[in-house]
């Protein structure tokens, strides 16, 4: 598996991805995540222009994404998706691990993002990253929770790692 910064030539690949990540959703209680839209194709060109994508290759197929910018202070994950039949191989875990590191090359002192508290690929998954609970998120991240609950995104939690 090969960890990189994403190109335009991978735009077509990111939808899908994603779409194909949600399928592990359902059978939980936010199993309409499966079946709700996804990012269009024409969001990526400007994380994609500042850095802020990367893709897992996988036997020479995108088979997972991390997009990120910064936020305040920080390194914020706004997404990390790895398509359903790649799940379960570490993938995710190296996409994070891989921009992780650029954040601190980058001079960045901690890394956050928003998710959901219970699902275990979510909270639980990112705790073990290193990632930690804000029970008092900063306006920042405050904000973007309260975005994601007019979303009907519930039970979501802030979370932040230092680097």
């Amino acid at each position: 598996m090969k960890i990189r910064r994403a190109t335009h030539a991978d735009i077509p690949h990111l939808p899908r991805i994603e779409r194909s990540a949600g399928e592990a959703f359902r059978g939980t209680d936010q199993a309409w995540i499966a079946d709700d839209i996804v990012a269009e194709a024409d969001a990526y060109p400007p994380l994609i222009e500042a850095g802020g994508v990367w893709v897992a290759e996988d036997d020479g197929v995108v088979a997972g994404f991390i997009s990120t910018e910064p936020l305040a202070d920080a390194f914020h994950i706004l997404e990390l998706a790895v398509g359903h039949d790649q799940q379960r191989k570490g993938i995710g875990r190296a996409l994070m691990g891989g921009a992780l590191a650029e954040a601190r090359t980058a001079g960045f002192r901690a890394a956050t993002l928003t998710t959901f508290r219970t699902i275990p690929w979510n909270g639980p998954f990112y705790a073990r990253l290193g990632f930690e609970i804000l029970d008092e998120p900063p306006a920042s991240l405050a904000e973007i929770l309260a975005e994601e609950a007019a979303r009907g995104l519930t039970d979501r939690v802030a979370m932040r790692m230092a680097l």
